[in-house]
């Protein structure tokens, strides 16, 4: 479930110095978006910039801002991304018969993906999105074309030595998945932005509330379609979809209008970054090390976060195994993944006295309590019961840290903060499955169940630090533009 706004933002205006002064240089035009285009045709309000007319309903405006073939564009075009861990698992343990280098190919793609999202998120951060995101496209339709053959070359074997071209396909595949959900949240940030100054608030609610169900729709529909596509034609069947999707919409989306609002230079961001340099080397230290910790806060929470993901799914792998078979917690896992998505939805229409701190508390507090509630089931009703109550805060919990990281998110590192985010889902959601999957294995699914539970509080915490670090900078400061 893998895999941002601030309410707490209010309207202030940042000084030059901030992160949102740098990010959103006065040399892009304010009419290269979409909305600005909409505003030279008088559907925008005047006065209003680059923001969507207010008579527009919450989610229609999202519209207005981006043009409507965005919304459909970026949601199937992180669709391979979510197919492809499933798929490599999926591939490999068909053709070689072995769960065990399935379950390594599996991992090898998450590894990939945790260590390369950032190194894309910095390259766009310097270059811009749409070189990156077509390089990325390319070389990861040929990685995965390439996992296909060597799986289908080493068929009946089951030798890791003899597997690793298909791990080294695997990784590739990983490392170069197009980060097309968290470069899509950077184009929301800039898309609500008005005339360089803090993002429409209302509006970036909306639209990120929006990405967080994105996310997690896709990472439901992705298992869910390399499973009907594997059993009933071939197991490289939804890889070579994948691909297929990649090549096709990635390109298109790293073309799309809403791009020129991101679109950088390298002496713009030179530049950018430079000034951001001079300006933290002139801050004391304790504030260049609680700047850290702000940066930091977030990314540890995505961890822990998908450290809950992974452990629920193994553990939930083991609890159905207990009644019927290891296959029924992928349909369970699901249930949790609706209710968030669906929760994630409604941030958007959240009171705004509600502070990105005070989400940040209540969600993993809510969630602390009700995974206390995986202990209770032994058969599945009552745990599509639980699981429905237990994805309601992980949306919005998710949404609201990524708010945050675009609040510290530091000049020209939008991309990197955002990808940082997503990649460190991943490296949880690996940490989580092979915890939660020794303690099914050597103390049961009850004793696995316990490592979501540790989880759930630790964002507890993380929330409490950040109450700390952060509460001052997401109450008076703007969320940044890209």
């Amino acid at each position: 479930m893998n895999p941002t706004r601030s309410s707490s933002a209010a309207a202030s205006t940042p000084p030059a110095s901030t992160p949102a002064a740098e990010q959103h240089p006065a040399s892009t035009p304010a009419a290269s978006t979409p909305a600005a285009e909409q505003h030279r045709a008088g559907n925008t309000s005047p006065g209003r910039g680059s923001a969507a007319p207010r008579r527009a309903g919450r989610y229609s405006r999202l519209v207005l801002l981006a043009g409507r073939s965005f919304i459909p564009l970026g949601l199937f075009a992180r669709l391979p991304l979510a197919m492809l861990t499933v798929g490599a698992l999926t591939l490999v343990t068909a053709v070689t018969g072995s769960y065990a280098v399935g379950g390594v190919s599996a991992g090898a793609v998450g590894v990939g993906s945790a260590l390369g999202a950032p190194v894309l998120g910095v390259l766009a951060d310097r270059l811009g999105q749409r070189p990156v995101l077509v390089f990325a496209a390319a070389f990861n339709t040929v990685a995965v074309i390439a996992l296909i053959l060597a799986a289908e070359l080493m068929a009946g074997g089951q030798d890791l030595d003899r597997s690793v071209p298909v791990l080294v396909a695997a990784f590739l595949a990983g490392a170069t998945s197009p980060q097309v959900g968290p470069l899509a949240r950077v184009r929301w940030m800039a898309l609500t932005s008005r005339g360089g100054r803090a993002p429409d608030t209302a509006d970036l609610d909306t639209a990120l509330s929006y990405e967080g169900t994105a996310d997690e729709l896709t990472f439901v529909l992705g298992p869910a379609l390399v499973g009907i596509l594997a059993s009933l034609f071939v197991p490289w069947l939804p890889l070579a979809l994948a691909a297929a999707l990649t090549i096709t919409l990635v390109p298109a989306f790293a073309g799309h209008p809403t791009v020129r609002a991101v679109i950088r230079t390298p002496s713009l961001n030179a530049a950018a970054r430079a000034q951001e340099k001079e300006r933290r080397s002139s801050l004391p230290v304790r504030q260049r090390v609680r700047a850290s910790a702000a940066v930091a806060l977030p990314v540890l929470a995505m961890v822990c976060m998908g450290t809950f993901f992974g452990s629920t799914q193994a553990s939930l792998s083991s609890f159905s195994a207990s009644f019927a078979t290891s296959e029924l917690a992928g349909l369970l896992y699901a249930v949790m993944g609706l209710s968030s998505a669906a929760a994630a939805l409604s941030v958007a229409y959240w009171p705004r006295r509600l502070t990105t701190i005070i989400r940040w508390l209540g969600s993993a507090a809510l969630m602390a309590v009700l995974s206390l509630l995986l202990l209770l089931p032994s058969t599945a009703l009552p745990m599509v019961l639980v699981l429905l109550l237990l994805g309601l805060p992980v949306g919005p919990l998710m949404v609201t840290i990524f708010s945050i990281g675009g609040v510290v998110a530091p000049a020209g590192k939008l991309g990197t903060v955002m990808t940082a985010l997503a990649s460190g889902i991943v490296a949880g959601t690996a940490v989580g499955s092979s915890i939660a999957g020794q303690l099914a294995q050597n103390h049961g699914y009850a004793a696995a169940f316990l490592v979501p539970v540790c989880a759930a509080s630790a964002l507890f915490l993380l929330g409490a630090a950040a109450a700390v670090v952060l509460q001052r900078k997401t109450s008076t400061a703007p969320m940044p533009a890209a």
